[in-house]
This record gives structure tokens, C-alpha cells and sequence, in this order.
């Protein structure tokens, strides 16, 4: 109905021109033509300038003077572009997340490479029955930790497990302090020998760290490079994903290895598993282009009429995926969705292209005129539409992260191409329509069928009704006002909100947290101090108050630092007694304290000017991060100095904790623009602020109303879900610029 609505001045002087009957009102409704379409309101908008009525008739000569050369040509590239979009690759990576610009990346690029990134992927291998201390399972443990090291793309310096000679243990003997492997190099999977690992287990810091607090399981923990070595391209995380799900696979259906649960997780395990539910979108968008056919053939009773639509749609999105591929991007799984919302706004369009089409043939014209009256009519509306569709997804790229800026791209490109497709070559399909007195018939006799509806929907048009839905909106306003003020920055819940709460990786993420004080949410503070500084009992006692203070934070796991591990060993050299755990205050005595912890711990540089803090959360909730940033700034305003900085942040929770300020700083900027550019464009095409009012008023309260809904739902705003407000707004006006 709003598409026939939009018609109802397509041909005042036809419909005034004939004598007003019952057959001509039934197909005043169906084709947008009404007795007060006749008539130029007062407040209309102005009339269009001999410029614009010169281009118009131009575009119309060019355009319909060649119909079939242009139905050629739009062919002809269609099937280019199908070719194109053919090779379209998932484009997934690690570097694509992060806002590169803001303060906390700076730190993490800085150090990145000294205290490796923030890229890791986590396996969790668990009894089903008993402990970890049988043959069976150090036997799988060891095949695992092998079959890690040797994926591609995986750093191997920093792979740890049980059975990596970077993970060690120090204890106090008669003679001082001993040390060596957890798992010896003469190691027999005896009841001695397993014995003897156990007793390390328990010398060593890994409690909870790399074997389960009740020993119920171990971890292999490794860390992805950007770059694969092996072939000195960007690593594909989709393939390094579905690598470790191999070893999962390998190992559940192995004699041995059944008799264990195999749990991983890691951005890239999420990258994978999210790809491999887009490679079922295809299904989906084949239901909703079916759908969607249905609900245009309802509309239009014509196959034809059908068929145009969802076709020229369809050949947006092939468009679309062909100019992604011809400019060098892939499609990022995160934004697999785009092409779904690209073909209903060419679909949208094209009813509004169908529409007026009938209106100019039921007021007598024949498809070629009537097509080329609603080229000319539809063309600024419909054009004014798309570029507020276009501006509302460019301004996404206010966001300076490589995903969101990709995503922009893509949608703009489709919604650009959508003017071609649906602004031109659906009229010019529709000239070569022919709808003949049956087809008029049947459309009379529906029509009469809806005109009693029709007409009491109408009614809230008037000042009568109009003054209660205006009065319902205000309530909404301040309601809706209220409650958008109420939306968090960053995710809501544990786990990863892209995927079911009873995916598998949601469930191994779970399983993990309970069991381990570590998983791969972790962010890290780089201190920084003057060459020496661990050896200066201020400047540890400092940070061994960071550690505390950070440790006692709601939402801490555990903290892993200098500090701690300085304490630990002073106590070693004194025969191990708890009253020497703490920090001494005599320099050769701290230094002691500190040689024993090696660079490769990732807790110091070989200055010991650089000493990073590790800080393992429950989970990484919004308001998770958001305590542990502001207790890392608090510290740091209060403590810090020229001599002593404390450094925000690497690991993936600072990964993420810079993405949330990232998203807060531009969600107001970026619907300021989108609305910015919208009213410019109203008043430069009405000429009204009348007009410009009506259709802007009600996207405001869209985009509150949306801020709300995200509110009541739970629904964090962050790098996946702000897009979607700015595409609201830009797709909203359309109806509105139409209606009008």
C-alpha cells in the first residue's frame, strides 16, 4: 500500500480527466491514482527546475532510445561480474579487528613481537573418567602438542605445553635451588614417572594455568602469526581454524584418544566456526529470494512484474561480489550478511518501480510511456533515497577498524550499484510489459476486495487520528529515550554472542574458565621503568601493589607477574619458608631474586626496563573490562611517573577494551553525519522543512527506539552491531523520501 500510495500523483490529469465511476475508484486503489491526486497541494514540493527537467529528458532519450542496447549491455556485464564473483575468497584476519590508531594498540604493536600477540588458540584435552595421570593420556597430550607445533602459521617458540621446554619448574634443595622440565627428558609413563610429574606439577607456577586445578585436564596453548611462514602470505585463520579442528577430529576418533573430550578456542577457532555457518547462508538467501518472490507476485499479480524485481535485485548482489573481487577484497564472514540486506533494498525499490508503473498504465498510458514517466518521476526520489542509503553506510567508516571500514565498502558499493539496476534497468524491463484488460480486471476486482481496509488505514492521516499516533511517538520518544540510555559498549554476556549459547565453542569456553585460571581472555599492562628497575625494591613493591590491587578487581582470574614470581623464588633461596615470600629490599638480594626469571617467561626484556602483567579475566563482558581499564587507569593516574608508566594493553581482552572505546567514540558521530547528510539532502530536493521534518522526525525515533530494543535484549553495541543502527537510519528515509 506504501508502494501505491507513493504513486498517487503519478498521473493527476488522467485521473481527472475520466469520469469518476466505481470501476475507475477500485483502480484509483490499486494503482495510486485518488481524486486528490489531481489536485498540486499548497505544501507539495516545488516544482523541478528547467535544468533538471533538461537532464531528466536527456537521461530519458539516452536511456529509452536504446532500451535494448542498455538490456544488452546490463547482460553482458552481469555475466562478467557472475565470473568475478565466482572467485570471491573469505577474507578473515586477526589484524582486520583492531583499531590500529587508538592508544592501547599502539602499545600491543610496540610489543607484539617481544611479548607475542594477542592471537592465540587454546586446547583443553580432559578424562572423561579420572586424572590426567595415565599412559593413554600423556601419550595423546604429546601427539597433540606435536601436532600443534607443525600447524602452519603457528609461532612454535610460543607453544607451551606440558611437554614444551619453556615450561618449567624451580624448587629448593639442600644444596639451593634446582630446576628443570616438568616432564623430564628420560620421561616412561610408569607410576614413577607419572608420580615424578605430578610432584613438578605441584613445584611449579602451572597450577591452573596449563593443568586443571583438580587435574582433570591439560592445555595446549599456542599463538598465530599474521604471516605464514611456509609461504610468506597473510595466514588464512579459516584454514588454521579447520586445522585444529582436524586434530580434534583426529584424535576423537583414534583408539586411544577417545577416551578423552578435546575443547579449543581462540579468535581463530571463532573466525572458523562463524565462516563455516556462512557457508549455510547460501541455503537461507535461496528461502528468502524464494520468499521474497512470493511476496512480490502477491503484490504485482504479474510473473513478469515478478520476475524483473527479483531478478535486477538478485543482479545487484552479483555486482556487488564481482566488484569486491575486481577491487582485491574478500568478504569477512562478519559481514556475510550484506548482500542479504543489499538485495531487499533492491527489492524494495523495485515494488516502488512497479507501482508507480501500474498507476501510468491504469491512467491509459501505454508500457513505453508509462515506463518512461516513471523513469522520469521516480529518478530524484529514488536517486535522493540510495545516496542516503550509500552516506549512511560510508559514515561507518568513521570507525577506523579494518572489518567495519570492509563491511562500508561493501554495502555502499551494493547500494550504488542498486541505482543502476533498479532506477534504469527496471524501467526499462517494465517497457516491454504488456498488461492487458485481464490483468487490469483482476487488479479491479482485488482492489475493490481492499478498498474498505485501505480507506480506514487512511484515516490515521487525519488530523484526527494523526494527533494520537503523533501523541503514542512522544511517549515512545521519552520511553524509548530512557531506556536507550541504558546500553552497554562491548559484549553482554560470556562466551562469544555470534554464536549459540550451546555451540560447541561456547560450551569449550565454559568448560575452560571453570577449570583453568587462564584461557585466552587476558589483558596485559606493559610497565615501564629505566633499565635495572626489577632490581630496585620501589619499583617492584610498586608493582607488586599493581598486582594486588588489579588481583582483587571483580572479574580477575588471576594475575601473572614479575612481582609474584620475585617473591616465590626469594622465598626459595631462604630453604622455602612462607616468611621469606616477599619482596627483599637489598639490591644483590632482589637481583638474585630476579636472574632466575628468563626473558622467554615474557615477564621482563634483558634490561629489565620492560616488565608486562598479565591479567586473566572470567570472561570478557563489557562490564569485565571496563572495571579492570579503569583500576589499570586509576593505578597509573595515582602511581605513575616519568620514571614508571603503566601501559594499556595488549592480549585480546585489550584488544577488545580498545574496540569498545573505538565504537563509544563514534556511535554519536557517526548517526550525527547520517543525519547531517540526510536533512541536507531533503532540503536540497524538497525544498521544505516542513517535508524535511516529516521524514527525519521519525528516523530519529527509529534510532532510539533501536538503541532500546539493544538495551532490553541485552545486545551490547559494538563492532558488529553499531553498523546496524547507522544502516536503520539510511535505509528508513527511503520510505519516508517516497511517501512524501
Amino acid at each position: 500500500m506504501v508502494a501505491g500510495l507513493s504513486a498517487s500523483t503519478s498521473r493527476p490529469d488522467a485521473a481527472a480527466s475520466r469520469p469518476w465511476s466505481k470501476r475507475r475508484t477500485a483502480r484509483s486503489c490499486w494503482s495510486g491514482s485518488s481524486e486528490f491526486g489531481s489536485r498540486r497541494s499548497p505544501n507539495s514540493p516545488p516544482r523541478r527546475t528547467e535544468g533538471e527537467k533538461t537532464m531528466k529528458e536527456m537521461l530519458d532519450r539516452l536511456v529509452f532510445g536504446h532500451r535494448r542496447a542498455v538490456v544488452a549491455l546490463f547482460l553482458v556485464l552481469t555475466v562478467f561480474m557472475a565470473w568475478q564473483a565466482s572467485h570471491l575468497k573469505i577474507d578473515a584476519g586477526f589484524a582486520k579487528l583492531l583499531p590500529l590508531k587508538h592508544p592501547y594498540m599502539q602499545t600491543y604493536l610496540e610489543y607484539r613481537d617481544a611479548y607475542g600477540g594477542a592471537n592465540k588458540v587454546v586446547i583443553a584435552i580432559a578424562a572423561k573418567e579420572g586424572d590426567i595421570f595415565t599412559p593413554e593420556f600423556f601419550e595423546v597430550l604429546s601427539d597433540v602438542t606435536d601436532d600443534v607445533f607443525f600447524i602452519p602459521g603457528v609461532d612454535r617458540t610460543r607453544v607451551m605445553s606440558l611437554f614444551t621446554p619453556n615450561v618449567r619448574f624451580t624448587e629448593v634443595v639442600e644444596d639451593g635451588i634446582a630446576g628443570g622440565n616438568l616432564i623430564p627428558d628420560d620421561f616412561e609413563p610408569t607410576p614413577e614417572g607419572l608420580a615424578k610429574v605430578r610432584e613438578n606439577i605441584l613445584k611449579s607456577n602451572y597450577m591452573g594455568r596449563l593443568v586443571a586445578n583438580d587435574f582433570s585436564a591439560a592445555l595446549v596453548v599456542a599463538e598465530l602469526l599474521e604471516v605464514n611462514p611456509d609461504t610468506g602470505e597473510k595466514l588464512d585463520v579459516i584454514e588454521a581454524a579447520a586445522q585444529f579442528e582436524g586434530v580434534r577430529e583426529k584424535y576423537r576418533a583414534d583408539p586411544v584418544g577417545a577416551a578423552f573430550d578435546y575443547h579449543i578456542i581462540g579468535f581463530a577457532k571463532v573466525i572458523g566456526d562463524i565462516a563455516a555457518g556462512a557457508a549455510r547462508v547460501v541455503l537461507f538467501f535461496l528461502i528468502a529470494f524464494a520468499i521474497t518472490a512470493v511476496f512480490v507476485y502477491v503484490y504485482s499479480q504479474s510473473f513478469k512484474m515478478t520476475l524483473i524485481v527479483v531478478g535486477c535485485s538478485l543482479t545487484a548482489v552479483i555486482w556487488q561480489l564481482g566488484l569486491l573481487t575486481l577491487l582485491g577484497f574478500g568478504i569477512d564472514p562478519m559481514s556475510i550478511l550484506v548482500p542479504f540486506l543489499i538485495f531487499a533494498i533492491g527489492v524494495s525499490h523495485g515494488v516502488q518501480m512497479v507501482s508507480a508503473f501500474r498507476a501510468e498504465v491504469a491512467g491509459g498510458s501505454d508500457s513505453l510511456r508509462s515506463a518512461r514517466s516513471t523513469f522520469s518521476r521516480l529518478l530524484v526520489p529514488g536517486g535522493i533515497a540510495l545516496l542516503s542509503d550509500t552516506i549512511g553506510f560510508i559514515t561507518i567508516m568513521l570507525i577506523e577498524i579494518r572489518m567495519i571500514q570492509e563491511m562500508a565498502i561493501t554495502a555502499s558499493l551494493g547500494v550504488a550499484i542498486i541505482i543502476l539496476t533498479d532506477l534504469i534497468l527496471v524501467p526499462v524491463l517494465l517497457s516491454f510489459v504488456h498488461l492487458g484488460e485481464t490483468y487490469m480486471a483482476k487488479m479491479d476486482r482485488r482492489a475493490e476486495h481492499l478498498d474498505r481496509l485501505w480507506v480506514s488505514i487512511a484515516r490515521v492521516a487525519t488530523p484526527r487520528y494523526a494527533a494520537v499516533i503523533i501523541a503514542v511517538a512522544a511517549v515512545l520518544f521519552v520511553a524509548g529515550g530512557w531506556k536507550a540510555t541504558q546500553i552497554k559498549i562491548g559484549d553482554l554476556h560470556a562466551g562469544v554472542p555470534e554464536l549459540r549459547a550451546t555451540s560447541r565453542y561456547n560450551i569449550d569456553t565454559d568448560f575452560i574458565t571453570r577449570n583453568f585460571a587462564i584461557g585466552v581472555d587476558v589483558i596485559t599492562t606493559i610497565i615501564e621503568a629505566h633499565p635495572e628497575a626489577c632490581t630496585e625494591y620501589e619499583t617492584m613493591n610498586l608493582i607488586d601493589d599493581f598486582e594486588w590491587t588489579i588481583r582483587n578487581v571483580e572479574g580477575v582470574q588471576s594475575v601473572f607477574g614479575i612481582a609474584m614470581v620475585a617473591k616465590i623464588i626469594n622465598a626459595g633461596w631462604n630453604e622455602g619458608s612462607l616468611k621469606w615470600r616477599e619482596l627483599p629490599r637489598n639490591p644483590s638480594t632482589m637481583a638474585q631474586a630476579v636472574t632466575y626469571i628468563d626473558t622467554s617467561t615474557g615477564l621482563l626484556n634483558g634490561e629489565c626496563s620492560v616488565m608486562p602483567v598479565y591479567i586473566y579475566t572470567v570472561d570478557h563482558k563489557a562490564e569485565t573490562i571496563d572495571r579492570v581499564v579503569a583500576a589499570v587507569k586509576a593505578f597509573n593516574d595515582e602511581h605513575g611517573s616519568d620514571d614508571i608508566k603503566f601501559r594499556l594493553a595488549t592480549g585480546n581482552v585489550g584488544v577488545m577494551a580498545a574496540t569498545n572505546e573505538a565504537v563509544s567514540e563514534a556511535q554519536f558521530p557517526i548517526l550525527m553525519w547520517v543525519f547531517a547528510a540526510i536533512i541536507l539532502l531533503c532540503l536540497i530536493t524538497f525544498r521544505s522543512i516542513k517535508g524535511t521534518l516529516s521524514i527525519v522526525i521519525p528516523l530519529a525515533l527509529v534510532s532510539i527506539l533501536a538503541y532500546a530494543l539493544m538495551a532490553y535484549l541485552e545486545i551490547g553495541l559494538k563492532t558488529s552491531t553499531l553498523p546496524v543502527v547507522a544502516r536503520g537510519v539510511g535505509i528508513g528515509v527511503d520510505y519516508g523520501i517516497y511517501i512524501y
